[in-house]
């Protein structure tokens, strides 16, 4: 990953695989649920004609417990792409032919499941990160919605969302929040993605060009946040251990949040 904005492409909307690398940090070209099942062989195809950088893809490939998955991997081996998405990961098992073949796979924990066994699908070799999905994860606990009427997550989705990074971060992994499928929301966006930078995540993933833009401003620390860590990091480079500043205590884990803030 190059940035924190990852948007997703239909695999058969070759059309629009480059207008998707220039919206967005990186480009998950889909061939699994964006894509119609009549569709998927010409979106391998389109997948395999193209030339984009392999830096900046992601192939999401379809369950590693679907017909559809080694047809995916054929496509993958005509191609320099080598970061692949996991839809439905559930077990090491689904991973291992992805880690035989030098794949490196963002595990996508959108099952009750999945979730479930997110330290055990972190700690895979074959992982450099995991994501969650609301929607899928509610569809497979036969549930019948993620959010509340005011677009609020309900508590299961809640508790997926901070187990999954957990897991990745205990692993050493990184953590990829999930898409904002209400694309006029541009404030609920904004809102999610803020939460998603505090609390550690290093990317979210979007399904339309516009929300990108929203996505790197929310993870770029604003002016008053970067004036404040260089402050409290310059305090702390003549005042040992943990010293007051600006009317707050200010020890290690605060230092550390300083720098993250600044990249450091």
């Amino acid at each position: 990953m190059n940035g924190p904005a990852l948007l997703f492409c239909p695999g058969d909307r070759g059309d629009r695989y480059e207008k998707a690398l220039a919206a967005a940090d990186s480009v998950i070209l889909d061939l699994e649920d964006a894509v119609a099942p009549d569709d998927k062989p010409a979106a391998r195809e389109q997948v395999a004609a193209s030339a984009l950088d392999p830096a900046r893809v992601i192939v999401r490939v379809n369950p590693a417990t679907t017909a559809e998955h080694p047809l995916d991997l054929e496509t993958l081996a005509r191609t320099e792409y080598r970061t692949v998405m996991l839809a439905k990961t559930e077990s090491t098992t689904d991973l291992d032919a992805l880690h035989a073949g030098g794949y490196r796979v963002l595990a996508l924990c959108e099952t009750a499941t999945g979730v479930e066994r997110a330290g055990e699908i972190a700690a895979h070799p074959a992982v450099i990160g995991l994501m969650w999905g609301a929607e899928d994860l509610i569809a497979s606990m036969g549930g019948r919605s993620s959010r509340y009427d005011d677009g609020r997550y309900r508590d299961v989705a809640r508790y997926a969302r901070s187990r999954v990074l957990i897991a990745a971060k205990a692993a050493g992994k990184l953590a990829i929040d999930a898409v904002h499928v209400d694309i006029a929301d541009t404030s609920g966006l904004q809102d999610e993605v803020s939460d998603a930078a505090a609390s550690g995540f290093d990317a979210t993933a979007c399904i339309h060009p516009s929300q990108a833009a929203v996505i790197r401003d929310g993870f770029a620390a604003t002016p008053e946040e970067a004036a404040w860590a260089e402050r409290v990091l310059a305090e702390a480079a003549v005042q040992p251990g943990v010293f007051r500043f600006e009317g707050k205590m200010v020890d290690e884990p605060v230092l550390r949040q300083a720098r993250a803030i600044l990249g450091r």
